[in-house]
């Protein structure tokens, strides 16, 4: 049992680096470009030994003491054969499997086995040799795997302090190789992500943990349909259309449509949007607050501030995925989790590549959480920074590099010289639990830990970097966006508590003149305004309003299993399995029921249903990444011809 166990081991190393070193030969063009083939390589080993160590970790902890009896050795052995060709399977038909869809085999890969005839028709019709030929690799294999596993003999006994030695370090061993790091948050497969070329981060993977974790990550996927009720698909995307605006279309993509920007600036602008981690409008005077935020408050009288800006949930996730993709919420996990948004999946770093720029991502912490680099980098950002890439950091807390931190990192790659124009993410994690700061920064109020101080210090470290953004070089060619993702633990005794999603939003820089704002807006509505800001013309699937041309005027929010939608004083909520309820809304606590309207009823049930029927579809895209992952799919270029300013 043992030796099996050390066989299995070395055989499902050797067999999983030597695929991925042929699908790197095979794709070397790719990897080279990337200069990916040291990251691959060490992902890959990360990967492997993580798969190998949860099918090998209970026959290494059970060898030391039933290794030497012939039933356990015999029960591990046809253990080891089935799971060495579970391994061998998907990995043998991984070739076909890019040729086919540019990826290793995924969820697509078990879906298939649903339709068996179909698919082996499609195979033995269109690809007979190479089906012949993973058939003859994994008969060899299977002889292989006999040879290796079920044939060894028992192993002999051993001393009790000896099975007492071996158990006491391979148990540590073996949780750690599943968990692969040491850190805080275990390895999953945007852990590996290095690069924006999906199919070189899927490399790094193996097939059967690509195809497991993609299987595994379908619990993020709900129905909207089943909680809130139906509505016909043609319907949805009409009424989503109109609300949005949205007069033409193109099959397949029913919100794209052809922005036209208001504004045309001389050159082109950087972009920065700082997204602040739970800074909910309740801390802030200028919009009611506690008073918390005095250089927030002061920034907000030299921009565009939005008064009555509304999150779209309580997740940084759900919070990113509405600022950098425009994606409105659904009763499903936010499209960063999603495994069907991973690549071909809408961004702004997508439409601004085509513009010329440059996108890059600053997160203090480890940017793989909740699969931020993994998204990022599958969806068109060229560059990652986050704690891993910091020299020196002041201060590092639980959820990792301080805010001031990340500020100088952000500092230091606007005054970097580029001849790109460029766009950054860059969000903090200061005011988050366990409130976690560095000391010295500002006047502490009572316990040091509180949100409340939390909340000092990260306005401290936003209007310190601000001192030192108008006094450089970049200032006057940067459009900046500063925004809460959420606020921080939305709670209260009515059905969806609305003056928690209330979150400051505020435009400044570049030519932007002071303004105060009292439209009702949602975040969706922020990455289509900058866009017009920054006189971006292009495609886009988004269905956020241009504030610049637009009135606003309503709000949707995804609260646990609730869905709200605010329109002007009108809140219609949806809740699973029973009647909508709408309410006279008065901010922040004001709550009069009244008659369900069935016309906003309809608006509301479609915009609730619309998130998910487009992501199945897989049309939230621009043409040219249509279907990602599908025979259909096409790199989107550089630089597409669509008219509009160009780096220098």
């Amino acid at each position: 049992m043992r030796t099996q166990t050390l066989y299995f081991v070395l055989a499902g190393l050797a067999l999983l680096s030597f695929s991925r070193l042929t699908l790197m030969a095979w794709q070397w063009r790719r990897v080279r470009q990337a200069r990916g083939w040291w990251p691959i390589l060490i992902g890959g080993l990360r990967i492997d030994a993580a798969l190998i160590a949860m099918f090998a970790g209970l026959p290494a902890l059970l060898g030391p003491w039933l290794g030497h009896l012939p039933l356990a050795t015999a029960i591990s052995g046809i253990w080891f054969l089935l799971v060495w060709m579970l391994v061998v399977i998907p990995e043998v038909s991984t070739p076909g499997f890019i040729a086919e869809y540019d990826t290793r085999p995924d969820r697509l890969y078990v879906e298939y086995l649903g339709h068996p005839r179909e698919v082996f028709g499609m195979l033995w019709k269109a690809y007979r040799t190479a089906l012949l030929g993973a058939a003859v690799l994994i008969a060899v294999f299977f002889w292989l795997g006999l040879a290796l596993f079920p044939r060894l003999p028992a192993d002999a006994p051993l001393s009790l302090a000896a099975r007492v030695g071996l158990t006491l370090v391979l148990a540590p061993l073996v949780f750690l190789a599943i968990r692969g790091t040491v850190a805080h948050r275990p390895m999953n497969p945007s852990t590996v992500a290095f690069c924006g070329d999906g199919l070189l981060n899927a490399l790094a993977l193996n097939s059967l943990y690509s195809v497991l974790y993609s299987v595994y990550s379908t619990k993020n996927e709900r129905s909207a349909t089943r909680f809130y009720g139906s509505l016909d698909e043609d319907r949805v995307n009409a009424v989503v259309n109109a609300c949005a605006g949205i007069t033409g279309r193109e099959d397949g993509l029913p919100s794209l449509h052809v922005h036209s920007p208001s504004h045309h600036p001389a050159r082109p602008l950087n972009l920065v949007i700082i997204v602040e981690e739970s800074l909910g409008a309740r801390y802030v005077a200028s919009l009611g607050g506690q008073g918390l935020t005095p250089c927030l408050d002061a920034l907000a009288g030299q921009g565009w501030y939005f008064t009555r800006a509304y999150a779209t949930g309580t997740r940084s996730v759900r919070g990113l995925e509405a600022l950098v993709a425009g994606f409105p919420p659904s009763v499903s996990d936010a499209a960063l989790r999603l495994p069907g948004a991973q690549s071909g999946f809408f961004t702004l770093a997508q439409l601004l590549r085509t513009q010329g720029y440059r996108s890059q991502f600053i997160y203090g912490g480890e940017a793989h959480f909740d699969n931020m680099k993994g998204f990022l980098l599958g969806n068109g950002f060229d560059e990652l920074h986050d704690i891993h890439s910091f020299e020196q950091p002041a201060f590092v807390g639980t959820w990792g590099a301080s805010d001031e931190d990340m500020f100088e990192r952000l500092h230091v790659l606007m005054s970097t010289p580029s001849e790109q124009p460029g766009f950054v993410l860059a969000f903090t994690v200061s005011n988050h639990s366990p409130w976690e700061y560095p000391e010295g920064r500002i006047a502490v109020a009572g316990d040091p830990a509180t949100v409340e101080n939390s909340v000092r210090y990260a306005d401290w470290a936003l209007g310190r970097f601000f001192d030192r953004a108008r006094a450089s070089a970049y200032w006057d060619n940067t459009l900046f966006l500063v925004v809460a993702d959420h606020d921080a633990q939305a709670s209260g005794t009515h059905v969806v508590p609305m003056a928690h999603f209330h979150i400051p939003a505020l435009v400044l820089g570049g030519p932007v003149a002071p303004r105060r704002d009292d439209r009702i807006i949602s975040q969706i509505d922020l990455p289509v305004t900058l866009l017009s800001l920054m006189g971006i013309p292009g495609p886009h699937p988004m269905i956020g309003h241009d504030l610049t041309t637009w009135t606003g005027g309503r709000a949707m929010m995804q609260y646990k299993m609730t869905y709200a939608y605010l329109k002007e004083d009108e809140l219609l909520v949806l809740q699973p399995q029973r009647d909508p309820l709408q309410f006279h809304y008065r901010a922040p606590e004001g709550y009069d029921a009244c008659v369900v309207n069935p016309v906003l009823h309809e608006e509301a049930l479609a915009h609730a249903l619309w998130p998910g029927q487009i992501y199945r579809q897989r049309a939230y895209t621009l043409p040219g990444l249509k279907r990602p992952g599908g025979p259909n799919f096409t790199p989107l270029p550089e630089a597409a011809s669509f008219p509009g300013p160009h780096a220098p």
